[in-house]
């Protein structure tokens, strides 16, 4: 018992590292994810085509590849052009990788629904006085949030797991402490055993919220 409680204990100590990570991933996934959406909806071929190539890009390579390229290739590529760089802090690098993988998912999340919402509402507004991006921001945004508030909640816990594979780039968060001990005392049991109780002890408690607020919002629609 005590091994696994320790195995518990050494997840958790990378659970800083994986909350940080998490965190600004969230917050590139959807400002680029909202711009992407924009995009996509745009009736010039100029700029929606371009985001679709992103979107499916992005969706059609798994994160661990994107994050080795943003890791390793990246660096390799300016060097090779005479820029020297190299990640100092591969968390950052992690960062970038997740958030930039969650906006292709979250583009795509936005973008349906704010074609959920009826035409008319955008066309009620104008005639209000408002101007497009006002309209946008004050009428279609917010009903559109109620529509996607479940999927982005799934896709934010999602990036929680997904993280884990940044240990491929060095970043010790809460998975790679577990190899590590693992390694090291060879009890593979304690180690991923605990490790899972770290992530399911982040992810329920964030999906019974993400329950609690479609219902709150549900409530205020009958009201």
């Amino acid at each position: 018992m005590g091994n696994y409680l320790t195995g518990i204990k050494v997840a958790y100590s990378g659970i800083g590292v994986t909350l940080q990570i998490t965190a600004a991933a969230v917050i590139i996934g959807v400002a680029l994810g909202l711009l992407i959406a924009m995009c996509k909806l745009s009736k010039y071929k100029i700029i929606s085509l371009p985001a679709a190539v992103y979107v499916e890009l992005l969706r059609g390579t798994p994160l661990i590849v994107q994050a080795l390229i943003l890791y390793n290739g990246v660096p390799t590529l300016l060097q090779a052009n005479g820029i020297m760089f190299r990640w100092d802090y591969p968390v950052i690098a992690g960062m970038l990788a997740c958030g930039i993988n969650s906006s292709a998912y979250v583009a795509e999340i936005i973008r349906s629904g704010l074609q959920a919402i009826d035409k008319g509402q955008m066309e009620a507004a104008r005639s209000l006085g408002m101007t497009q991006l006002s309209a946008m921001k004050l009428v279609i945004i917010p009903q559109a949030f109620k529509i996607i508030l479940p999927a982005l909640g799934n896709e934010f816990i999602a990036l929680i797991k997904e993280s884990a594979v940044l240990s491929v780039i060095s970043i010790t968060e809460i998975t790679r402490k577990s190899m590590l001990w693992s390694s090291a005392t060879f009890l593979a049991w304690p180690a991923y055993l605990g490790t899972a109780f770290v992530y399911l002890s982040l992810t329920i408690p964030l999906s019974r919220i993400v329950v609690y607020l479609e219902r709150r919002m549900a409530q205020s629609d009958r009201s």
